[in-house]
This record gives structure tokens, sequence and C-alpha cells, in this order.
């Protein structure tokens, strides 16, 4: 929630600064990390570029996130119920009522009031986080009828979910017209352009944006001393969906050409602790399961081979370090990126893709040895400069200065 320094802030008009924010930047993750970590990478590229940024979060706490310089804003957090996003549930696993959500809404708009933003930058919405909208479209409304302007630019990843009912198109390309100014696309348009999974994308042309695929510069920081050197590294992300494999994984060390290495499992603080418990009292000298740690990227640069989910983030960070690589994309739910992007890669030779609905040990074994076998080449071509370019980007918007080559097809 709202600090109470920050609340006083918000109640006395005359403590509120003159000076503006560059970008006040809306992140809400439901279920997984992903989007809080890509969201926090984006934060301090534009930091080191000069802008000043609001961080607003509305999700549960993430340990360990690193949003350099930005002033943070955490709301009462949300979280969904379940990997079908049925319902939102708050801090004590209560689903949020009216007077939550007029609460939330309420202190989102004081917040744009409080920092007058020269832009606003939305995480995923309109093409998702449609559940939010109870805050958002007040936020753009706001935006609107404020009496300074704000650009307004939807930040989203490159692929989304299954394309949605035909009402729920309509709405988005509606939102599109009337609030935003640019949609800025997290991906290269040359592996997977938006239009492949959401076909409707030809009616926004004109505002479609390509940063490049973000990926964590802290991936160039210097290894840790001994962690990860010649480990099989298995990573499972935010942990709230992440057992099927874990399990797998443990069951394939055995089967393993590199059972004799030492094996490296790291769970996300989403798996409840009883759960991670399970797993950690089987640790041994060659096998080590821990939580997630912050110099994950670290562990990747001398590791023998990885393991991980299909995530946005991960499959980046596993491509931009070099090492040998197993995908095992999560595929529950309603998920069908995390599969459609470790497919595309897969075809191009970047990554062994697993298949989670038929994931077993002695496949995850198979997989192991098939990508020793195979010198794996990530595309030469692929942009993975997404986190400088959104800064690049967001800096010529404000100064309008022409955006020619992040167009589509630019």
């Amino acid at each position: 929630m709202t600090s109470e320094a920050t609340r006083s802030e918000i109640k006395n008009p005359e403590k509120r600064p003159e000076k503006r924010i560059d970008v006040l930047f809306y992140v809400q993750h439901l279920l997984g990390i992903g989007h809080q970590k890509r969201a926090a990478t984006l934060t301090r590229a534009m930091n080191k570029a000069g802008l000043s940024v609001a961080f607003v979060s509305g999700g549960m706490e993430v340990p360990g996130l690193d949003t350099g310089s930005a002033k943070l804003y955490q709301l009462d957090p949300v979280r969904a119920d379940g990997i079908l996003f049925t319902k939102l549930l708050d801090k004590n696993d209560q689903p949020i009522d009216k007077a939550f959500k007029a609460k939330r809404a309420q202190e989102l708009v004081e917040i744009y009031h409080k920092t007058k933003p020269r832009l606003v930058l939305l995480e995923m919405f309109p093409f998702g986080r449609r559940q939010m909208r109870f805050e958002l479209i007040p936020l753009l409304e706001a935006a609107q009828t404020s009496e300074f302007s704000s650009k307004i630019i939807s930040s989203v990843r490159d692929i989304l979910v299954k394309a949605p009912k035909a009402e729920r198109i309509t709405e988005m390309l509606s939102w599109v017209d009337t609030h935003f100014d640019h949609v800025l696309i997290h991906g290269d348009q040359n592996l997977i352009p938006f239009d492949k999974t959401f076909h409707p994308a030809r009616h926004i042309a004109d505002k479609i944006l390509y940063s490049g695929y973000v990926v964590d510069e802290k991936v160039d920081g210097t290894p840790h001393p001994t962690d990860g050197t010649d480990e099989v590294l298995v990573s499972t992300g935010g942990g709230a969906v992440s057992e099927r494999l874990i399990e797998a994984a443990l069951s394939a060390r055995k089967l393993s050409v590199l059972k004799e290495k030492r094996w490296r499992i790291l769970i996300g603080h989403s798996l409840p602790e009883e759960l991670f418990e399970k797993y950690r009292i089987q640790s041994n000298n060659n096998l080590i399961v821990e939580r997630s740690r912050p110099d994950f990227t670290s562990l990747l640069a001398n590791c023998a081979l990885s393991i991980s989910q299909g995530g946005y983030n991960t499959v980046m960070e596993v491509l931009r370090a070099g090492c040998p690589r197993v995908i095992v994309p999560y595929s529950g739910g309603l998920e069908t990126e995390q599969t459609l992007r470790a497919k595309l890669l897969s075809e191009q030779n970047a990554l062994t893709y697993v298949d989670e609905e038929t994931l077993t040990a002695e496949k995850l074994a198979i997989a192991i040895e098939k990508t020793l076998q195979n010198k794996q080449t990530p595309p030469s071509s692929l942009n993975t400069h997404g986190a400088e370019n959104t800064a690049k980007i967001l800096s010529d918007i404000l100064t309008d200065k022409p955006l020619g080559k992040f167009l589509k097809n630019g």
C-alpha cells in the first residue's frame, strides 16, 4: 500500500512537487514474476538514460527486485487465484470487492496527479490485464482530462495468449484508438511479428513500435566464483507452476549423461514453503535445492547445461549466456505464449524444446543428451537490445524525435 508519507503528500496539495516525473510505469503481475522482472530491467535502462520513473506495482512483493533509482509506489497488492485467472485475491487470499477496487483506483489516480508524468507506460494493457480495468480506465480518463498532457504507451511482450473473443478484440482496438499514442512491442518482428498472435494488429499498425527483446544486463556481471560452474542449472521462474518440472528434473538426474555433475535446482518464491521444503531436504553434495537467487544470470555463465521453463525473461537470458539449454515451456491454464516461442526458437536450433504436457524424466534425459551433441546457435540477427531501445524510444517520444527505425517494418 502507498506509504504514510506518500499518503500525506497526496492529501496535501501544497506538498506536491512542481517538477514532473518523466515516466509513470504501471505494472501488475498476477501469477508469475516475469512481467515484474522485465519491467524492472526496463526501469533501470530508463534511469540510465536519464529518465525519472515512478514505478507503480500492483502485485505481490517480489524479493530482490531492483528498480534502480525509480520512486516505488506499492498499491495494496492483488494476485490471481490460479492458472485460469478466475478471481483476484488480496494479500490475505480473500476475493477483492467493489470497495477494494474503488480504493485502488482512487490511489492510482492520486499518484498520477501527484507525479504529473510526461508519459504513462502501461504494462500489457489493453492486450492483457483486462481484470484491472476498474483502475486503468479511470487512470486513462484522468490523463485525458488533466490540466497537463501525458503521452500514453502500451508496453507488451512479443506474444499474446490465444486470440480473445471478437468483442474483446473490438474493445482492445477501441481503447488503443481512444487513449494510446503508441504500442511498444518488446520483441523482434523478424522472429515473431505481433500480428502472428494478434491478427488485428494491422488495424493499429501506425502505432506499433518494436524495441527488440529485453534482456537483463546483469547477465554480463562477474560470475559467482564457484556456484554454477560446470553444474546443471534447473530454474523454475517464479515457482507458482513449477512442480512438474522439478519432479521431472529430480528423476532425470539419475538417468542423465550428466548424473555425475552437481545439479542446482532454483525454485521461485511463489511455491509454498511446505512444498519447497519437500524438495530442499533432498539436497546432498551433488544436488542443491534452493530458492531463486538474484544472481541467477551470473550462474548461467559457466554452467554445463541449463534446464528451465520458457518464460520471456529466462529464454532471453539463457540465449544471451550461451550455455547449452533445454526449455520446458509451461503450458497449463490459458498459457500458449511460452510454447510458441520455444517452438520457433527450436526450429532455428537455438534451443532444445520439450513439451510439458508429455514431460517425463526419460524424455528430459534424452533432451539433455541431444543438447550436448548438438551445437546450438542463437539467431545471430535477434535483436536483444530491448531495454536500451525502450529508453531511447521513450526519450524520443518525449522530445518529439522521429521513430522511424522502431516502426513496424521500419
